[in-house]
């Protein structure tokens, strides 16, 4: 098994979210006054760290307004989270996926508390043996997400997979030197995650255990 810890990201990866998110960070954007982004806009900062999001959808907003805005984004995300779901199939890919052996991570750009309302609310938190979030050490793109999974698990680089929607994921686990799979069901389109060069470009995370299955 070449890949025996295979890391996820969330939020338009195993959570079917994406367009919720970006209608989120308009809304955001209208209750004060701003610019709103357009739909491509708002789904590219997707998985992003809070600054790096804003500085991107939102140019205009000082750095003074960023807390005031992640308060409105919030509270339209928790009226409109129970109404996410995860992606048909889900459940059964992760646990047949554990049962085969393989360890399962997350990394996400979400907050702690997301995450852990999250994997409650789904009931997958048992089939991940660890987590980590955005707001815990350095946002995607950068290295740190995957790089304390690893050391976490004592796991090494080339034996790890992580499976996003967003050329954040494909960033990141390049420059920890981490193999990636995209997934097309998110906040990237397929043509942009192919400019990254991931080992596959999948329709949908369930398609992974075949992807799996094929020689190299």
């Amino acid at each position: 098994m070449k890949y025996a810890l295979i890391v996820f990201d969330w939020d338009g990866t195993l959570l079917d979210s994406a367009s919720g998110i970006a209608e989120c960070i308009q809304l955001a954007a209208a209750d004060m006054s701003l610019p709103i982004p357009d739909r491509e806009t708002a789904s590219h900062v997707i998985g992003l760290g809070l600054h790096d999001s804003l500085r991107h959808a939102v140019p205009t907003l000082p750095a003074s307004g960023y807390a005031a805005f992640s308060e409105h984004y919030r509270r339209h995300f928790l009226a409109r989270e129970e109404a996410m779901g995860l992606f048909p199939g889900v459940p059964e890919l992760l646990r047949a996926l554990r049962d085969q052996g393989h360890r399962l991570a997350v990394a996400t750009g979400k907050s702690r508390r997301g995450l852990d309302r999250a994997l409650a609310a789904t009931g997958l938190g048992p089939l991940f043996v660890a987590t980590r979030c955005g707001d815990e050490t350095r946002p995607k793109p950068h290295p740190a997400m995957l790089e304390e999974l690893l050391r976490e698990l004592g796991s090494e680089a080339g034996s790890a997979l992580m499976i996003g929607d967003t050329s954040h994921d494909l960033l990141m686990a390049s420059n920890a030197g981490v193999d990636a799979v995209a997934v097309a069901s998110g906040a990237h389109s397929a043509e942009s995650l192919r400019t990254f060069s991931p080992r596959a470009c999948l329709q949908n995370v369930v398609e992974l255990p075949e992807w799996l299955k094929t020689p190299g």
